[in-house]
């Protein structure tokens, strides 16, 4: 079964919506600059809201690995999702602070991304086009990916269920396209919802 992360959550709406549709993991961007960052303050007040079994994913890009460790320790996250320039040392750090579980994102434009990504050593790697492009990568250089992944980049509910049908990724990730003026919209949702969880 494919999982379902929607991502960007900013506001009491939101977790609304999710408290209904319930995907398995929701995302609150730590990344300063990121026009869905929020503050570990507001994410805690958020999270409070958050229902039972919906597990929440700080997202982060080159932090000191206790600030993202006390993000868990304080409950307000339970998985840690790297977006900047980490390695295998950072993550044995972050691994020394916590035990919650890791994902690295990794931007795919070629073979050799997905060689980098099958040598990480987060427990799951997220494969995406780029930092909130909205656009689908070549899939085809995933096809022999030897580990489980989350897939990002360019879904929608239009074509998500194709993709998980042919691909059938561990978890599809999603934000922009759930989105309408920059709000996270609730029919979109439900609609990818949908199309994942109908295969």
């Amino acid at each position: 079964m494919t999982r379902i992360k929607m991502c960007g959550l900013k506001s009491e709406a939101d977790i609304d919506y999710v408290n209904r549709i319930r995907p398995e993991f929701i995302g609150f961007v730590f990344v300063p600059g990121s026009k869905r960052f929020i503050t570990h303050r507001a994410a805690a007040a958020l999270h409070s809201h958050l229902n039972e079994g919906i597990l929440s994913v700080g997202v982060f890009a080159n932090v000191p690995p206790d600030y993202a460790a006390d993000l868990v320790s304080y409950g307000i996250i339970d998985f840690i999702q790297l977006h900047g320039n980490e390695n295998n040392g950072y993550i044995a750090d972050l691994r020394g602070l916590t035990h919650a579980p890791i994902i690295q994102a990794f931007q795919v434009r070629s073979e050799e991304d997905i060689l980098a990504a099958e040598h990480s050593d987060a427990d799951i790697v997220l494969l995406d086009s780029g930092a909130g492009s909205g656009e689908l990568f070549d899939h085809s250089l995933i096809s022999g990916i030897k580990r489980p992944y989350i897939l990002a980049g360019g879904l929608s509910p239009e074509n998500v269920g194709e993709i998980v049908r042919t691909m059938s990724p561990f978890a599809v990730d999603v934000s922009s396209a759930i989105e309408t003026d920059g709000a996270k919209d609730y029919r979109k949702m439900k609609a990818f919802s949908d199309a994942v969880r109908d295969i």
